[in-house]
């Protein structure tokens, strides 16, 4: 099976997180886990086997001048 690395969803880039998951519902679950470390997820089923594809989500950005 060859597994895209990276997808482009909804205009943004998610990485894969490098595991099959036999079905969507443990794709699901390991995506909640991903939700509340503040990650975006995106489950995709491919060949019988469910990915998860995360993307980080930005909530503050600092910027300092030297």
């Amino acid at each position: 099976m060859s597994t895209n690395i990276s997808i482009i969803h909804d205009g943004k880039k998610f990485m894969w997180d490098g595991r099959l998951y036999p079905n969507r519902d443990e794709a699901c679950t390991a995506g909640e886990a991903y939700r509340n470390d503040k990650f975006g997820i995106c489950v995709i089923e491919e060949q019988g086997q469910s990915l998860v594809y995360t993307r980080r989500v930005v909530s503050n950005v600092v910027v300092t001048t030297q």
